[in-house]
C-alpha cells in the first residue's frame, strides 16, 4: 500500500489517480467513498468539517481493500485520518495482505490550498468548513506520522506545489528510489 497524506486541496485525489492510471493500481479515497455515501448522518459531519466516525471509516475502507486484492498496488487516499485508524491499519496490514510500502505526505502552504479550493466548487468546501479541517488534519497528522515512523514505515514529505506533471514526477522519483515502480 501506498499511503497518501495532505491537507484538502494538496492535490492527493489527482496525485492518486494518476498513479493508479499510470500503473494499473487501486485508488481507494476515503473521502470519495464518504461523499458518495447516501448516510445523512456521514453528509452532515462532513459538511460541518468534522471528521465522520472511525468505525464508519475504517469499515468502508477495510471492505475496499479487500475487494481490491487482485489488484498489485493500493493508493490509500486520506486514510488514515486519525491516531486510532493508523493503529487499525497497521495492525490490519497482514489480515488484508498488504505492508505499507510508503507514506507521501505532500506539502502545500495555506494561501495555495485556499486558492485550490475556492476553485474546487464542493458543497463541503465552505471557508469555516476549510479552516475546521486544516486545524484537524495538523492536530491529527503529526502523531500519526509519529506512530508510523516508529512502525518503520518509510515516510517522505513533497513538494506539492507546481503544475500536476511536476508534483507527479517528484513522486515518481521518491516511488523509483524506495523500489516501487
Amino acid at each position: 500500500m501506498i499511503v497518501f497524506f495532505g491537507p484538502a486541496g494538496a492535490g492527493k485525489s489527482v496525485q492518486g489517480q494518476i498513479l493508479a492510471a499510470r500503473n494499473e493500481w487501486r485508488w481507494l479515497s476515503a473521502g470519495q467513498m464518504l461523499r458518495d455515501s447516501r448516510d445523512m448522518d456521514v453528509i452532515q459531519q462532513m459538511q460541518s468539517g468534522q471528521l465522520v466516525e472511525t468505525e464508519t471509516v475504517n469499515r468502508l475502507m477495510g471492505d475496499a481493500i479487500a475487494r481490491s486484492k487482485n489488484i498489485d498496488r493500493v493508493i490509500l487516499d486520506g486514510f488514515p485520518r486519525q491516531f486510532s485508524q493508523a493503529e487499525w491499519l497497521v495492525n490490519s496490514q497482514s489480515h488484508h495482505g498488504r505492508d505499507i510500502k510508503l507514506v507521501v505526505v505532500l506539502e502545500v502552504p495555506k494561501s495555495e490550498l485556499l486558492k485550490r479550493l475556492s476553485v474546487r466548487g464542493r458543497a463541503d468546501d465552505t471557508p469555516d468548513a476549510i479552516d475546521e479541517r486544516l486545524k484537524i488534519y495538523r492536530t491529527e497528522i503529526y502523531p500519526i506520522l509519529t506512530y508510523l515512523t516508529e512502525q518503520n514505515i518509510n515516510i517522505v514529505h513533497i513538494d506539492g506545489v507546481g503544475t500536476v506533471g511536476q508534483v507527479h514526477d517528484r513522486i515518481m522519483e521518491e516511488l523509483s528510489a524506495h523500489g516501487l515502480v
